[in-house]
């Protein structure tokens, strides 16, 4: 997720700089077409699955937070080991389903790296090494080498994941370590789960407040997932509403059916740390 809101996002008594809204396309990457299909190869991902059940604690806040200062030393060397077995995995010998879940494992497990190797820090956005001028947090660097290719996270999110599968889905997939990121899933992403395991991701986060908000006057305001990337959700308020009732419970919906537009959007990127404002000691 990249950082792109002109609201400044406020939680915990922290204001974070608002910052330009450029909008990030989907740019097929063409390399990274190559798989193979019927592949009965599967990538390891217990290491993850060790480390979440370790540090994702379930809010009562409805968020999925991590213990970033509980997991430095031999958790976060661990951790580095995963990232390390997946940069050296034989990517074009997975199926596409396989290649899903290595990706967003990927994405996920390096942001959390990115954020150990950075602690203790407030907010994602004040890791600020992408290249170039006018740049902003960490997605554009390149973090990882997969197959003798440098990645950076944009690279996997917009560049491999949204243009090869084209699932609006992909957004509750990757973390971006906020408190206004759909949450990280407690397992890591399997081809077997992975269908039931990205609906309930997605109705988690539509049904939360930071997803989808109705005041008592109507208006209806929205994550700015779903203005960021609009193109990925039907590219209009519709289309946006009509992807949110997909997910909505009963009474979400009804308020979501009595309106045609959405009124605005915001995003908090204070940092997803467990307990909240850990990051302060």
């Amino acid at each position: 997720m990249k950082p792109m809101s002109r609201r400044a996002a406020l939680a915990g008594g922290l204001a974070l700089i608002a910052t330009p809204a450029l909008a990030t396309r989907a740019d097929l990457w063409p390399r990274w077409q190559r798989h193979t299909p019927g592949a009965r190869l599967a990538v390891d991902h217990t290491a993850w699955d060790a480390f979440l059940a370790r540090h994702v604690h379930a809010g009562e806040d409805g968020v999925h937070h991590i213990s970033y200062a509980a997991a430095k030393g031999a958790d976060e060397a661990a951790l580095a080991a995963y990232v390390r077995m997946l940069e050296a995995t034989d990517v074009d010998a997975l199926d596409r389903p396989e290649q899903f879940c290595f990706w967003g494992n990927l994405y996920n497990a390096r942001t959390v790296l990115l954020i150990l190797e950075h602690w203790p820090v407030r907010s994602i956005t004040e890791i600020r090494i992408s290249p170039g001028l006018f740049s902003f947090g960490p997605w554009g660097r390149k973090l990882m080498r997969v197959q003798g290719e440098a990645l950076s996270l944009d690279d996997i999110e917009h560049r491999i994941m949204r243009p090869i599968w084209r699932d609006p889905r992909v957004h509750y997939v990757v973390n971006c370590a906020s408190i206004g990121c759909p949450n990280l899933k407690r397992t890591a992403w399997r081809p077997a789960t992975l269908e039931a395991d990205m609906d309930q991701g997605a109705r988690a986060f539509v049904n939360h407040s930071r997803g989808v908000s109705v005041r008592p006057n109507g208006r209806i305001d929205v994550s700015s997932i779903y203005k960021w990337f609009r193109d990925d959700f039907g590219d209009s308020d519709a289309g946006v509403i009509a992807h949110l009732l997909l997910y909505t419970e009963p009474r979400l919906a009804a308020a979501l059916r009595a309106r045609n537009r959405i009124d605005g959007d915001d995003y908090d990127w204070s940092i997803n740390a467990w307990p909240r404002g850990a990051n302060r000691s």
